[in-house]
């Protein structure tokens, strides 16, 4: 992407999931991808928080009286991963750590950060959308030099050998993930 530049580090920011009775699995398969990532020379992984609640919501086409407009649901969301990621961005251009930064998101939310390092501290800016989806226009507006989407087959050309071996456990890729294509000629 950037072939003028050497990665000096990647920050990958998430939140561990919790157990979900529609999702069995689902953290213990989360654990064994975070276990692949920590094998990644120069990957650092920084935690937010799952929040699993109930919450009332209304319904777009709610049925005629005198049936409520709301319905109780499962709301899911990751809180903090984005405010890690932009202090992490700033703090590694505060430190002069790099001198570029590439951002694999499509969260508005990270306008202000990814502006700020352009305008004050003078980086390239790289934005790399991960969503079937054109990027977000108001990232657009921080003017990345490097503007690139995730595309399927690179994605699914770039997945961990099954099984792997990271320290003293055997990982092994999910049943229901797509194994990656094979190389042309085998």
């Amino acid at each position: 992407m950037l072939h003028d530049h050497d990665i000096v580090g990647i920050r990958y920011c998430t939140a561990r999931v919790k157990e979900l009775p529609d999702n069995p699995g689902v953290a213990a398969r989360q654990e064994a991808y975070l276990a692949a990532l920590r094998s990644v020379p120069g990957l650092s992984i920084h935690y937010g928080k799952f929040r699993a609640d109930k919450k009332y919501a209304r319904l777009v086409n709610p049925p005629p009286p005198p049936d409520p407009p709301t319905v109780l649901v499962h709301k899911f969301e990751e809180k903090g991963s984005d405010v890690n990621l932009a202090t992490l961005m700033l703090v590694d251009a505060f430190d002069q750590a790099c001198d570029a930064s590439v951002l694999v998101s499509n969260d508005s939310d990270l306008v202000l950060p990814l502006s700020l390092l352009g305008s004050r501290f003078g980086q390239t800016i790289g934005l790399v959308n991960p969503w079937d989806a054109p990027p977000n226009r108001e990232l657009l507006a921080t003017r990345p030099t490097i503007i690139r989407r995730i595309r399927d087959g690179l994605l699914a050309a770039s997945q961990f050998d099954s099984p792997l071996i990271v320290g003293n456990r055997t990982l092994h890729r999910p049943a229901a993930w797509p194994a990656p294509p094979r190389p042309v000629g085998t």
